[in-house]
């Protein structure tokens, strides 16, 4: 742990703006790595003195309550907590996320700490349409979430699919505690079911699905080396996958056909490891969903192509 440097804060009678350009420029001096959440020191710095205060994003009143929040000054337990928490992010690399036990995805507050990693999927995007136009949404019965860590994913796609049953499966034990309170907090659990084990081992070998979507860990070995401090917080078991960052996503390609229905496709996410997973299969016509703000990494296959391309992809 670093020493933490002082931070210029403001009186106690600042307003909240005040407060958000002292942390902001304090983490812009300490060099900080954003990525779990926040792309920069101002947003995280909004972000911090926003949830310290319990500010919630997916309240239609949003705007206004942070509006209302940086010109009113903040009240005595905000301004300690704010700048403990500050001080914390600087010293100890932890993300924000993690120390604030909180993380949005699909618009929607997810409880986290260091048993999963931070939600930050390009995924989210593809939930939000209902994983339209790739498959009809109204078909969709059944979904498995592969490595689910905070459980994320599995709980947003059963949030936008009301009449879909949903599987979710995580080897990690700890993780899987943190994804039942989050089935618990958004009232899913009559939607969700979570089971332990590693990829398709944790179900039963009959179960059959319309949707398969996974964010494995898929970071190879010379990024997992160089990964900044803030990400060395996070689980290793949920990162890394091997030299090329494809040991877990080479599993998933081979065995995913066996869990899918006809007409079912596989969503999975490879992230920075596209490259490699396309010169590792230059015969397999993967298809990549291209998001406006994360770029490629994000592959689609149905079934059908994954049984013609299974020879291709390794399955005996």
């Amino acid at each position: 742990m670093t020493r933490s440097p002082p931070i210029n804060l403001p009186p106690a009678g600042a307003p909240g703006s005040a407060w958000v350009d002292a942390i902001a420029s304090a983490f812009d001096a300490a060099d900080l790595f954003f990525g779990h959440g926040t792309d920069n020191a101002r947003d995280e710095a909004t972000w911090l003195v926003a949830g310290v205060a319990g500010l919630d994003y997916a309240n239609a009143d949003w705007p206004i309550a942070l509006e209302r929040l940086l010109v009113d000054p903040l009240s005595e337990r905000v301004r300690t907590d704010v700048a403990t928490l500050a001080r914390r992010r600087i010293s100890e690399r932890i993300p924000l996320a993690y120390l604030l036990n909180q993380a949005w995805f699909c618009g929607r507050a997810y409880f986290v700490d260091e048993r999963v990693l931070v939600p930050r999927s390009p995924i989210a995007s593809l939930i939000d349409a209902r994983f339209s136009p790739w498959v009809n949404p109204e078909k969709i019965t059944r979904v498995l979430d592969l490595c689910t860590g905070s459980g994320c994913i599995g709980i947003a796609t059963a949030l936008a699919l009301p009449w879909a049953r949903v599987d979710a499966t995580d080897l990690s034990a700890d993780a899987l505690t943190v994804a039942r309170q989050n089935v618990q907090t958004h009232q899913v659990a009559n939607q969700v079911d979570l089971y332990q084990g590693d990829l398709f081992d944790a179900l039963a070998r009959d179960s059959r699905y319309d949707l398969i979507v996974t964010n494995p860990p898929y970071v190879d070995a010379s990024e997992m080396h160089a990964r900044p401090a803030e990400f060395c917080a996070e689980p290793e078991l949920g990162l890394a996958a091997g030299d090329d960052g494809l040991d877990i996503a080479r599993r998933i390609l081979v065995d995913a056909a066996r869990f899918l229905r006809p007409g079912g496709i596989l969503v999975m996410e490879v992230g920075a490891s596209d490259d490699a997973l396309q010169a590792a299969f230059p015969t397999v016509p993967f298809t990549w969903w291209l998001s406006d703000d994360w770029g490629y990494g994000v592959l689609i296959m149905d079934r059908e192509a994954l049984v013609a391309h299974a020879q291709s992809l390794g399955a005996r």
